[in-house]
């Protein structure tokens, strides 16, 4: 056969951590190569050929015609085309100016997710922001996730506990605020949902819970339709009704702690009562109960719905409760908690407790309330931050700030106040509109990479991946644009522990096509070696389950915490919704606000009941609006919502939901924003 110019390369993809494998094709051509075509690896162990639409669109991101190529810095309030050298010796002068004047805390660092899917440029911003010494770091973390590891340490005395569903045995499942068909899961992957899930309903059942009935929901084998921000209620419910009948009574003895106060806590909700808040069929919730009670093990998923909501902390703290009371936790057919391929929490000696009040830090000055969580400030601190002139320059590293934080206008107006603004992207977006410093980074076909959270995967196991295509223009690794900035900070980052081992000769000066290098010190301390890894693309090590170090560590706690007097507050003072709520979702082919330019539209859903009463028809021009501001969007009237749900994607510029949420308005544990279950109203748009 003749030789056609293309060439196949195995990967696996990064869009979200599911990180399917994906086969390649590229063509070379004397014009620069061109990627042709992604497809699913039918060989790959774990997706089996699955790729979703996102991962699909691969090609048409690398060849976007608007891509960023080169070093932008922004004079006479221009942004002009300029070498590394000149962009970041300006950038690390004027950085250093400001620590020198107003302290390291004056610059902020926002690791978005744009980065959190490269594993050497995650570690390295990571090293970047301990060398600057500045406690001003912002993450994903406080926009959709805090409550499973505040749970964790709450109940589990380790926040490091990642719990996920024993998708080979689990007989019984329950997704929460959750739509694993579309988003694959949340804080947790799951490539072939529907496969998985008609798997489990095949032989036992699946249930939703959830305002929409959803992707999932249609696979499942029940379905509940509570009101936005009530799903707390059900599972209360649920949780009183095993303790009055059918917890499992040797778990009870010896590995709760303080289940009398959980009694105690879940006790007003009754059938009657928790289908008069949430508004759903008593003789459904009955139905659930039963179901449950006759099920033995099961898992509870939970999703963006939940972690996003008001009622967030409390929802995650009763799925877990619901799972102990069935001995579930660490038991086949359950849910297990992965070790680690990296990390290996098995092999430490014995791991740390924390106080059953939980695990806070020091949070910014403009807003002592704020604590932070895991070692960050809650995202929707940093307009007062910048406001109160606490920080000066923020570095950021992929991320879409005015479609992720909240309040985008009192934000937007901050950003004009800072000193600096250096963004790292791979497109055009409407921060690096107003950047002062813009970093062209590889996209993911362009460098080579490892698993990161390998954590958050259904299996222990690691991949890697060759670069499949030359940088184009003067894009860089991010790694290596950050430790060129830390070089010129005067931080040799390179020689800095970033996962795996110190040592060699890394330090210093780096070439920028040195990524096998840094990956291989990200894999220093995993479980296998780094050069097999590359070899075979893909390792995997034995899930231990039930696991003993898991056991060894209730064994030191005492016992699963099944009541923090934190959560039992929070679930006392919950209130009734509004009638018309805000609710999110996840697109097929639109992930935060990655991936817009495929055409997926920012409608806004709605049940045919309220569009009725708001005089809106369909595929009109819709606003939704509260005190803060107004989305506009089109209306698209559907019966798949309960009525007084309104649903609208996030991450899109220009139906920007951030403009209806409040950064005053965040959880007092852990500085989580409410970016669900916010009262609106509709109108047609003028």
């Amino acid at each position: 056969m003749a030789d056609t110019g293309v060439r196949t390369v195995r990967s696996f993809c990064r869009v979200c951590q599911s990180v399917c494998g994906i086969l390649v094709d590229v063509h070379d051509d004397p014009a620069g190569e061109r990627v042709l075509r992604v497809r699913g690896d039918r060989d790959h162990p774990v997706s089996a050929g699955y790729t979703c639409p996102k991962g699909r669109a691969l090609p048409q991101l690398h060849h976007h015609p608007d891509r960023l190529e080169h070093p932008q810095l922004r004079v006479d309030g221009t942004l002009r085309n300029v070498g590394w050298e000149a962009c970041l010796d300006d950038l690390a002068t004027r950085l250093r100016t400001i620590i020198d004047s107003h302290g390291p805390q004056a610059v902020g660092i926002f690791l978005g997710s744009g980065i959190g899917m490269d594993a050497a440029g995650y570690r390295m911003a990571e090293a970047l922001q301990t060398a600057i010494a500045t406690p001003a770091k912002f993450s994903p973390l406080t926009i959709d996730g805090t409550a499973k590891p505040l749970v964790a340490d709450l109940m589990g005395g380790f926040m490091g506990l990642s719990c996920r569903a024993d998708h080979d045995g689990v007989d019984f499942l329950i997704y929460v605020g959750s739509n694993p068909v579309v988003s694959h899961g949340h804080a947790l992957a799951m490539p072939n949902a529907t496969g998985t899930i008609r798997e489990i309903a095949r032989r036992g059942q699946v249930w939703v819970i959830d305002p929409r009935h959803t992707e999932t929901a249609r696979l499942a084998t029940g379905h509940l339709a509570p009101r936005p921000g009530t799903d707390y209620a059900v599972l209360a419910y649920l949780v009183r009704e095993l303790l009055v009948a059918g917890a499992d009574r040797d778990i009870m003895e010896h590995r709760a702690v303080d289940a009398e106060r959980l009694a105690a806590a879940v006790e007003p909700f009754t059938c009657a009562h928790t289908a008069a808040l949430a508004d759903v069929d008593p003789a459904a919730l009955i139905r659930l109960r039963d179901a449950v009670r006759g099920a033995g093990r099961l898992a509870v998923e939970t999703g963006t719905g939940v972690t996003m909501a008001r009622s967030a902390n409390v929802t995650q703290w009763l799925a877990w409760a619901l799972m102990i009371l069935t001995d579930s936790m660490n038991r086949p057919g359950g849910a297990w908690f992965h070790p680690g391929y990296a990390y290996q929490l098995e092999s430490f000696p014995a791991l740390p407790i924390s106080p059953p009040e939980g695990t806070f830090g020091p949070g910014p000055r403009s807003r002592p309330e704020a604590r932070s969580f895991l070692g960050e400030w809650p995202c929707a601190a940093l307009a007062d931050e910048i406001d109160a002139g606490n920080i000066r320059a923020l570095v950021n590293l992929g991320g879409g700030l005015l479609t992720a934080f909240p309040n985008a206008a009192a934000l937007r107006s901050a950003l004009d106040r800072l000193d600096v603004l250096a963004t790292l992207e791979i497109l055009p977006t409407e921060i690096t509109a107003v950047s002062t410093h813009v970093l062209p980074a590889k996209d993911q076909l362009e460098r080579a990479d490892v698993t990161l959270w390998d954590i958050l995967s259904t299996n222990v196991s690691a991949q890697y991946t060759p670069a499949v295509v030359a940088p184009a223009g003067e894009r860089r690794s991010a790694w290596w644009v950050l430790a060129e900035l830390g070089r010129r900070l005067g931080h040799d980052l390179c020689d800095r522990d970033i996962g795996g081992d110190i040592g060699g000769d890394i330090g210093g000066y780096v070439a920028p096509d040195a990524d096998d290098a840094m990956l291989a010190r990200v894999m220093g301390r995993a479980r296998g070696e780094f050069a097999d890894l590359v070899v075979a693309g893909y390792q995997e090590a034995p899930r231990e389950l039930p696991a003993a170090w898991v056991e060894a560590h209730l064994d030191r706690l005492g016992g699963w915490r099944m009541a923090p007097q934190a959560l039992v507050d929070q679930l006392a003072a919950m209130s009734s919704p509004e009638p018309l709520m805000l609710v999110p979702r996840r697109q097929r082919r639109h992930l935060n606000s990655q991936l817009t330019f495929l055409g997926d539209r920012a409608e806004i859903l709605l049940h045919p009941d309220d569009a009725a009463m708001a005089g809106i028809g369909d595929g009109q021009p819709v606003t939704v609006r509260n005190r803060l501001g107004t989305v506009t969007g089109i209306a698209r009237l559907t019966t798949e919502i309960r009525p007084g749900a309104v649903s609208v994607p996030h991450g899109y510029p220009g139906a920007n939901v951030n403009l209806l949420t409040d950064d005053a308005d965040i959880d007092p544990l852990t500085g989580m924003t409410r970016y669900s279950g916010l009262p609106v109203s509709i109108a047609p748009a003028q």
